[in-house]
């Protein structure tokens, strides 16, 4: 049995750590929050003790960590703001233990180099959630791939609208300077498949964005790619939203549905246990994603020229 800390125990994914902690049989036995609306925890691990303050938590890791083996903490899992990420990964490795880390890893491609040399230094590692590369639908689409014939490209339409109330604008996910914006907050795990399944990135376009929703053209070795990302209640297909639905997720390869709806929620449970079999993703698998929204961010508005989401057509009309 492995000892953990969770750090961002008030968070909205913080839940799914806890279960994946208790269903591999390992324990939670410390987790900070500046938040103190965290009564999630007794339905997992009620004897956790618990930090609204980072100095005590801090402390009290480092006193297990002097106590032996059988009390340090062996993982830290971070579900904190994104901006923090790369100072609580930092954290765990000089703390003696090893990370888990929240999607997106980090804000910056640079971060990364940063975390390799810690690394290096602690002998620690860093583990990150990238979920969808082990979800059935998504290596079956890549086994389709791998087996195209040389030189075909697919065309590929992702669209994934996830619902979010008024709230979301004046939290820390809607300042784009702690969250990276709308395709790192919201994209970076499909930016992370569609590398994983289609290979090389080649080129990288924005047609259009906003606090609430973006899309663009990324082309890769094995795809051209158009995409949609929304938390707009709006954009949900009229069908889908008179039905009560609040999140749409759509991807199409040459025209074919790929149905991955469904098994999201037992895929931190299943990370968690590649992870502790030593098989974990680490921080180079996140290099290309987190390249990727940078440029994301960073990228002026392309002019609406070329092959672009059929969403894009309602927006600037």
């Amino acid at each position: 049995m492995k000892n953990f800390a969770l750090v961002g125990a008030a968070g909205y994914i913080a839940p799914r750590h806890m279960k994946a902690i208790k269903e591999t049989r390992n324990n939670l036995v410390a987790a900070l929050d500046k938040n103190d609306s965290v009564g999630i925890i007794d339905s997992h691990f009620p004897d956790a003790d618990f930090f609204t303050e980072f100095e005590r938590f801090d402390r009290h890791v480092d006193k297990l960590r002097r106590q032996g083996v059988e009390k340090k903490i062996d993982y830290v899992s971070i579900c904190s703001p994104n901006y923090l990420h790369d100072s609580h990964m930092r954290f765990a490795l000089r703390a003696g233990a090893d990370a888990i880390c929240e999607k997106p890893l980090v804000l910056n491609p640079w971060n990364i180099d940063g975390l390799l040399e810690i690394e290096k230094e602690t002998g620690q590692r860093v583990n990150t959630i990238l979920q969808l590369r082990l979800h059935p639908a998504i290596i079956a689409l890549k086994q389709k791939v791998a087996a195209s014939p040389a030189g075909h490209k697919f065309d590929v339409d992702l669209t994934y609208i996830t619902s979010r109330g008024h709230w979301y604008l004046q939290s820390w996910k809607g300042d784009d300077k702690k969250s990276g914006g709308i395709s790192t907050n919201i994209g970076v795990h499909f930016y992370d498949m569609l590398h994983f399944v289609f290979g090389v990135l080649q080129d990288n376009k924005v047609h259009y964005n906003s606090p609430t929703k973006a899309a663009g053209y990324l082309e890769y070795e094995k795809a051209r790619v158009r995409w949609f990302l929304s938390v707009d209640v709006n954009d949900i297909p009229i069908d889908a939203r008179a039905a009560g639905q609040r999140t749409f997720r759509a991807i199409t390869a040459d025209g074919e549905s790929v149905e991955f709806s469904d098994g999201f929620t037992d895929l931190h449970t299943i990370s968690y246990r590649e992870i502790l079999a030593g098989n974990g993703f680490g921080l180079e698998e996140n290099r290309v994603a987190i390249e990727t929204v940078a440029q994301i961010r960073n990228l002026a508005i392309s002019s609406l020229t070329g092959d672009y989401h059929p969403f894009v057509t309602k927006l600037v009309k």
